[in-house]
């Protein structure tokens, strides 16, 4: 499994607009950040999780050519606003797209992009084939994926994971039910948002606890502002075996 960071920033990215501070105007590519998403190679199978509304850059940044399937961790539009750009998709594979999501993103997903599934069909819109999943396990092209749930706030969102690998983004809660469902993972990311305290997101300091309690090896921070600091100050502020995620990082499991 090969892990590429498409984004790793929070609703606003960094830089935000308009903002002067040290962090917005750093020239560290690894400040540079796009909303929250993840691509993984397992095998020939190509899956995102999230299409943020920076989704087109991110794929073409990556050079990723091909793409069976969309996860997503719920429906807020920092995490959804890119679905459109899965067109290439269709075009080139001649399919529709599987998108995978609990019932009440599915059920947002198709108010905010009602002309994808409009019995009057205008030429040229996304094909999507919608599948939604409950907290059981489900497969895709014989990869296992586990359904992780989390709490964002009071909304009830997925985190996910596939082999080795969990993935979690926009939580502050993880119950002792779902920390089972994550024993044994090797790598971990999970969000830490800043160092001051938010309702629906882990601060660092939070985050940091949780990913010592779950144990991986290595641990991950995404969906991260500009408020909780530059990458390289972050990174030496850390424990071993936990780092800031950026854009473009790459991981390799076996």
């Amino acid at each position: 499994m090969k892990v590429t960071f498409l984004g790793t920033g929070t609703s606003q990215g960094v830089p935000v607009i308009g903002c002067e501070c040290n962090v917005c105007k750093s020239l560290d590519f690894r400040d540079k950040r796009f909303r929250s998403s993840v691509h993984l190679q397992i095998g020939k199978l190509s899956l995102v999780i999230d299409t943020g509304p920076d989704f087109r850059s991110q794929i073409l940044r990556a050079g990723i050519t091909t793409l069976d399937a969309v996860l997503f961790t719920h429906e807020h539009k920092d995490h959804t606003a890119g679905l459109d750009d899965i067109r290439p998709f269709n075009f080139k594979q001649q399919k529709d797209m599987p998108v995978f999501g609990k019932l009440q993103v599915l059920e947002q997903i198709k108010r905010e992009f009602a002309y994808i599934f409009s019995g009057k069909r205008y030429p040229g819109i996304p094909q999507v084939e919608t599948i939604e999943i409950d907290e059981k396990p489900f497969t895709i092209e014989g990869i296992t994926i586990t359904p992780i749930p989390v709490l964002h706030y009071k909304l009830p969102i997925f985190g996910f994971r596939i082999g080795d690998f969990t993935y979690i983004t926009d939580a502050n809660y993880i119950s002792d039910e779902s920390l089972k469902l994550i024993e044994g993972t090797e790598i971990l990311v999970l969000n830490a948002l800043q160092k001051d305290p938010h309702i629906s997101h882990f601060t660092l300091d939070e985050a940091v606890a949780m990913a010592q309690k779950i144990g991986a090896k290595e641990t991950y921070f995404t969906h991260i502002s500009h408020r909780l600091g530059l990458q390289d100050a972050i990174d030496q502020e850390l424990p071993q075996g936990i780092a800031l995620a950026y854009d473009g990082l790459q991981l390799t499991l076996d």
